[in-house]
């Protein structure tokens, strides 16, 4: 069996696809999450998805995705999107620096069971298996999906070198000229990881990242089926491994986490509430974005 077909099979895809176009459905078996939980707990996360779901619901349905009927429109949807695939990855490792010990010498920080839920995380995101086999994060394949389609990455390629060699955020916003909205997406992020606050960190990680993305994603993979060539083929099959990955194993990780991270404290859960609802605005506020340049795209074709 090929590594492809070890990591991804056809059929889970297609279940969790028909899962998610539930609206207000989870992806993840429930009853086994409940059962892992204290009751308190997950009435905390079930009031949660109440709060946030129609906001959600605004998300998964956003006019954007209606809009992208070609592989132009889907270089532009890109070239805001990667920014949010790579800002996911720097709250996945700012997590992991929180929850584990990552420095020399080495002490046990935190719980053995947020330790495993985050590693395990991260496992699977930064070091996932691509479409050929080979060993890759999900960002570094985001990227070659958008060099396979024609999308421009000059970009995003400046602001991560600005970034590497300044670590001034503001100042790689500038010189990359990155959206405006995608900017403000990033600034987001780091704000809050700035902040520090590990249960806010994980719910933003949760319902704003994790939980969302499953049902996001359904709408592009639509589109992609009627209309787009074979030649995005690997931009489908991130989409469909983010799918697999995300709506399934890590969501279920991704709760526990944050179960453990918030506890009983009833601060924790008013303050993880209240940020990913920021999350959400600041998600819907990016495809905002896009579908204002894919309108002023077909505005200057007529």
């Amino acid at each position: 069996m090929s590594k492809k077909a070890e990591y991804r099979g056809g059929k889970h895809v297609e279940q969790l696809i028909i899962i998610a176009n539930q609206k207000g459905k989870i992806l993840f078996p429930f009853k086994e999450i409940k059962t892992a939980m204290k009751n308190n707990s997950f009435e905390n996360i079930e009031n949660m998805r109440k709060v946030m779901g129609t906001l959600r619901e605004e998300i998964i349905n956003h006019e954007v995705y209606y809009q992208i009927k070609d592989v132009e429109d889907l270089k532009v949807f890109m070239q805001f999107h990667v920014y949010a695939v790579w800002d996911f990855m720097s709250l996945l490792k700012s997590l992991q620096n929180g929850l584990t010990c990552t420095r020399v010498p080495w002490f046990p920080v935190g719980t053995p069971q947020t330790r495993q839920l985050i590693n395990e995380i991260v496992m699977g995101e930064e070091s996932d298996v691509d479409m050929n086999g080979d060993i890759k994060s999900h960002f570094e394949m985001y990227v070659e999906a958008m060099q396979q389609c024609g999308a421009d990455v000059t970009g995003v390629e400046t602001f991560l070198q600005h970034m590497k060699t300044t670590g001034d955020l503001e100042d790689a916003i500038r010189v990359s000229s990155t959206p405006e909205e995608a900017a403000s997406f990033v600034r987001f992020t780091f704000n809050m990881i700035e902040a520090g606050q590990l249960h806010v960190l994980a719910a933003i990680f949760t319902f704003g990242r994790e939980d969302l993305i499953p049902g996001m994603f359904l709408s592009i993979i639509q589109e992609i089926h009627k209309h787009f060539p074979d030649s995005i083929s690997g931009f489908k099959y991130y989409i469909e491994r983010h799918i697999e990955v995300d709506g399934d194993h890590h969501s279920h990780l991704a709760l526990e986490m944050m179960a453990h991270l918030c506890g009983e404290d009833t601060d924790k859960w008013r303050e993880a509430e209240a940020a990913v609802m920021k999350s959400l605005e600041q998600r819907k506020c990016l495809w905002d974005g896009v579908n204002r340049m894919l309108k002023k795209r077909v505005s200057a074709s007529t």
